[in-house]
């Protein structure tokens, strides 16, 4: 409503009230003034809607019901304790198989407390600030209670309160469409304070209320809670629900007990033996637990599950934000008392304090890795062995832990399967191929020349290598290309090289339309006739060759402007090779060409990359060419005959 109307219209009606005769005008304008004032109203919710919103949406599975039950309990003693240091805490859980009840001596209700709380969604006595230990309670959002009716038909809650001791307890009793009463009960219907609930299953959810599937949930939620829990079930037998203190807290004779138990623990919870186990003890962030390393690998990108308590109830076991994503060799079990829970408390919240638990976390995983390098090598090394890429991801942002590992950490080199450490003795100048299949063409060469090459076609080690410098002084670290490679290998004599210029010539002019230059060295192994050498520019060069190629006028100017100096792929021919110095005495210079192609195709294949249609058009031809001269009628002699022509592409 417009407010200078509104002080107009009552101005009207304040002189219309100061005239007797003008009343029914004045009660008039005020009518009018109240009728455009907007109403207000309450919001009406739908309990059937909101129950099948919680179960599939909110919740995961039903199964939760259990866990709420047990949550309001221990919250309810932990609010008894606080009123009363010295009363009792008995928690009681009980399935006949048609029917769930949970009985404990905690704080309980007033009737006017159930009206406010039970019957008022999102109201929690933890939230609004009637305990003083709000810190000390499990849950905060106040939907709990309402939870149960997931599976169930009908509620009964029976409590009497422990501050007013004197008054008669109270049954509040809801059924799933939304109604609910709430009548007195006599004293000897709850003889001492506390609360107990009774939940009858709706139809088709009788599975949930199974004694066994009870029992069972009850273990897993409950048994690290800080109070007695026991079960009865439809046998009468009492059995205990809780297992404190945590496994992690367990005073054992020896260390190697310890890890026993812990491998046990590891064994029941997640369904490995552990490599090895690290103590997460971090008073400041609230955390106690323990981490397990797993014993086989695992791909970095895999969302690692963790198993998570808070204040010994079961929040998930499938968290998956708790660690930094290089920690993804272990998995967590740990129990916390200041990280926050989702309203359906089934996660972690995201929020400032996770970051810091989760920073905090794996300082202590980096920790442990000091320690195994500085007093447990052996132990180091058998993690090496499995889980050397999680390290390797960990190094990258970590200077000072890649210098610690160096003495560790295995790579692939042209001296073999060595650490950097022991590698930049023998190599200070350090390089590098970005492909496996470049290393795997290279790495034969490069050793029996001394040319230290660093495979670094695998996960996280080219940013490795490229920090040697930062931490090894006087170590150089460059990219491998053709030319770095060629210059290592053994020069061909001046004379000799003059002898071959032609055969050269007709290589090179062979080779000239796929991009590639020719050059003659003598190397090791003799095996090898023939070496395929390039680089990220020049592969890059060919690809924007090939594209300009295939490419409308447009777009091949366009491409054309962007053709640059990058070197060219290189075929470096073994002068060692008996083979090749046959090829080079052919004077048919048709046939040498041939045979230059030949060795051309078989250097790429070597290079195991994937081949463009005109090398596989060239591998084609120079088959054929050859099979034609070999085929050449007999009584010619072969140096002097001039082959057949190469078949073109139309007749291949």
């Amino acid at each position: 409503m417009n407010l200078p109307a509104a002080q107009s219209d009552a101005n009207a009606a304040a002189n219309a009230a100061a005239d007797p005769a003008d009343a029914a005008a004045a009660d008039a304008v005020a009518e009018a003034v109240a009728e455009d004032r907007a109403s207000v109203n309450t919001f009406q919710v739908d309990l059937r809607g909101l129950v099948d919103l919680l179960s599939h949406h909110l919740y995961s599975s039903p199964r939760v019901y259990v866990r709420e039950l047990l949550q309001n309990a221990v919250d309810a003693a932990t609010a008894r304790l606080a009123h009363d240091p010295a009363a009792p805490v008995r928690i009681r859980l009980t399935a006949t198989g048609s029917a769930v009840s949970i009985e404990d001596t905690g704080i309980g209700l007033t009737a006017d407390e159930v009206h406010t709380l039970l019957a008022t969604i999102g109201r929690s006595s933890k939230r609004d600030g009637l305990e003083s230990a709000r810190q000390e309670f499990l849950g905060q959002f106040g939907i709990g209670l309402l939870a149960c009716f997931v599976v169930a038909r009908q509620i009964r809650v029976v409590s009497r309160s422990a501050r007013t001791p004197d008054q008669p307890p109270v049954e509040w009793l809801a059924t799933d469409d939304g109604s609910y009463t709430v009548r007195t009960l006599p004293h000897e219907a709850r003889p001492e304070p506390g609360t107990t609930v009774h939940l009858e299953p709706r139809p088709g959810a009788e599975e949930w209320a199974a004694p066994r599937r009870v029992e069972e949930l009850a273990r897993d939620f409950g048994s690290l809670l800080p109070y007695e829990v026991t079960f009865t079930g439809p046998d009468g037998a009492v059995r205990e629900i809780t297992d404190r203190p945590a496994v992690w807290d367990r005073p054992h004779p020896t260390p190697t007990a310890r890890r026993v138990a812990l491998a046990g623990h590891c064994a029941k919870v997640f369904g490995f033996t552990p490599l090895d186990c690290i103590d997460l003890d971090i008073p400041v962030a609230g955390v106690r637990g323990v981490a397990y390393v797993l014993p086989a690998a695992t791909s970095p990108a895999h969302r690692a599950s963790h198993r998570v308590y808070l204040k010994g109830m079961l929040l998930t076991d499938r968290a998956d934000n708790l660690l930094p994503e290089w920690a993804f060799f272990v998995r967590v079990v740990l129990d916390t008392d200041t990280l926050r829970p989702t309203a359906s408390r089934e996660n972690l919240y995201d929020d400032e304090t996770l970051a810091a638990v989760r920073e905090a976390l794996g300082v202590r995983i980096r920790q442990w890795l000091t320690e195994l390098a500085a007093g447990d090598p052996d132990r180091l090394a058998a993690f090496l062995t499995v889980h050397h890429l999680g390290v390797k991801s960990l190094a990258r942002h970590d200077a000072e832990l890649l210098e610690l590992m160096l003495p560790w950490l295995p790579f692939e080199t042209s001296d073999g399967r060595v650490t950097l450490d022991e590698f930049v003795r023998s190599h200070p100048e350090v390089h590098f191929t970005r492909t496996v299949e470049e290393f795997r063409q290279v790495a034969p060469i490069a050793a029996a020349h001394g040319l230290g090459v660093v495979n670094c076609g695998y996960t996280y080690d080219a940013d490795l290598v490229a920090l040697l410098p930062q931490i090894k002084e006087g170590v150089k670290v460059t990219e491998l290309d053709a030319g770095a490679v060629t210059a290592h290998l053994d020069p061909v004599g001046q004379q000799q090289e003059l002898a071959l210029a032609g055969f050269l010539a007709t290589a090179r002019t062979r080779l000239d339309p796929l991009g590639c230059d020719v050059a003659l060295r003598a190397f090791q192994p003799v095996t090898v006739p023939a070496l395929h050498l390039d680089d990220r520019e020049a592969r890059h060069e060919r690809d924007r060759a090939d594209a300009e190629a295939d490419a409308d006028a447009l777009w091949s100017d366009i491409l054309g402007a962007l053709r640059g100096s990058a070197p060219r792929a290189r075929l470096v021919l073994n002068h060692n090779n008996p083979l090749v110095r046959r090829i080079a005495a052919i004077p048919n210079a048709e046939l040498a060409g041939t045979a230059v192609e030949s060795l051309y195709g078989q250097a790429l294949l070597m290079t195991q990359r994937p081949l463009r249609p005109a090398d596989t058009s060239l591998l084609n031809r120079a088959f054929l060419g050859l099979l034609e001269w070999a085929t050449h009628p007999t009584g010619t002699h072969p140096a002097a005959a001039t082959p057949p022509a190469a078949p073109s592409e139309d007749q291949q």
